[in-house]
């Protein structure tokens, strides 16, 4: 079977159907927007957006088949994300981190939990809210560094039949809910026992909107996704049941790990994604603007140059997330070097790439008046989050190769699968 990335008739549907969403629905948003003093609007003034994707089915598809949603795989989130990212990047991320919030859920949920939680993120109905509330402030680089480092600092304590959660959450996304009174579900990372090592003392508990002891402290006003809302917020007692533990006590490390391994290949996707509009309204520039001379800019070299470049990044960067996207889907060795890879490879050369792209357009390119300002922005954002890149992707590609088990071939392995596939 030869090595490709054909789209079967699904995926063809489903890029055409986000393709035409995005362009019929989000592209409204940065109209919407744009008047707007600060986050909190311009967070809420996304809610009827969000309510079209909701509706039209685009949350289901992120929610895996396994617990009840329409997700087929990596790839086809892929496929989604881009089209969707590409028009705006503020409710597609809503949207993304909704489905982040629920991944420790669907990973390790027992099928009770399911049925207790997952029904409003099922429904094509309303505008449900779930956040990972795992980034402390301080930092969480670290979350597994054993005394003196203070690791994960939020605590949960067993009182009767209850868990108590107390500390402090920083940079969650859609925490806050659409009116400040908490997003639907958190899923917090806690240390629930601070007398054995992280490794088996850090837990992740589902925390529905709680009726007291959540209180937000800051909205953070962020440079990009200025529509998109990341919050710091206190955890100050709060009780849900026992059974609210996802997984077995202790094992919150992993499924963090696990929650997150997918996130950095998006990431990737995102990268195209920005890129992909950059080069867009960089090409029609230089095929329409003289800019005084007697051509279209297009004809010199060096802007023919930085068009190609930039083409190349974006083609290089779409098969690499892909390959690691399908590398998850396959289960195949090296899906977790491949998709930090692609979070690492995408993310900078976004940055690097709308830069140069913004030196075709010129001068004009740095006001607002025309969209680059603002997916530089936007860009700006990718190496930090879903795991910075200097303070975790790099050093868990560097922990893999000192692992004496390091083999540099597995990431091959994902093609080898995907050869034997009918």
């Amino acid at each position: 079977m030869p090595i490709d990335f054909t789209l079967n008739d699904n995926q063809q549907y489903l890029r055409r159907e986000a393709r035409q969403f995005a362009e019929d629905v989000l592209s409204g948003v940065p109209g919407a927007i744009r008047d707007l003093p600060s986050p909190i609007e311009r967070f809420v003034a996304t809610r009827p957006f969000y309510e079209r994707l909701v509706a039209e089915g685009f949350l289901r598809k992120c929610i895996p088949v396994s617990v009840g949603g329409d997700s087929a795989g990596l790839v086809d989130l892929a496929i989604m994300a881009e089209e969707l990212y590409t028009v705006d990047a503020n409710v597609p991320v809503t949207m993304l981190s909704t489905a982040l919030g629920l991944a420790p859920l669907a990973v390790a949920g027992t099928p009770e939990q399911h049925q207790r939680f997952l029904p409003p993120f099922l429904a094509t109905t309303g505008a449900p809210l779930a956040a990972f509330a795992s980034t402390e402030p301080g930092g969480s680089a670290n979350a597994g560094s054993p005394p003196p480092g203070e690791g994960v600092r939020t605590t949960a304590r067993r009182v009767d039949d209850s868990w108590v959660i107390k500390g402090r959450k920083q940079w969650i996304p859609s925490a806050t809910g659409w009116n400040g009174e908490g997003a639907d579900l958190l899923t917090v990372v806690c240390r629930t026992d601070a007398n054995v090592d992280p490794s088996r003392g850090i837990s992740i508990i589902a925390v529905p909107r709680p009726d007291t002891g959540l209180m937000f402290e800051h909205t953070f006003d962020t440079l990009g996704h200025r529509a998109h809302i990341a919050s710091r917020f206190l955890l100050d007692d709060v009780q849900v049941p026992s059974g609210n533990l996802l997984g077995q006590e202790g094992s919150g490390l992993q499924l963090a790990a696990e929650s997150f391994a997918g996130t950095a290949a998006l990431v990737g996707v995102f990268s195209v994604a920005l890129m992909r509009a950059a080069f867009q309204f960089a090409l029609s520039f230089a095929k329409r603007e003289r800019r005084g001379g007697i051509q279209q800019i297009i004809h010199h070299q060096a802007v023919g140059y930085a068009l190609a470049d930039a083409k190349t990044t974006i083609e290089a960067t779409r098969v690499l997330s892909w390959h690691a996207c399908r590398a998850f889907d396959m289960a195949a060795p090296g899906a977790l070097e491949l998709a930090i890879h692609a979070k690492l490879f995408g993310s900078e050369a976004a940055v690097r790439v709308i830069t140069h792209l913004m030196q075709v357009v010129g001068v004009d390119s740095y006001g607002h008046e025309l969209p680059l300002a603002g997916l530089l922005q936007d860009a700006i954002a990718l190496p930090l989050f879903v795991g910075g890149n200097m303070g975790i992707r790099r050093r868990q590609l560097h922990s893999l190769m000192l692992d004496p088990a390091y083999d540099d071939l597995a990431t091959l392995e994902s093609v080898s699968v995907a050869e034997t596939l009918p």
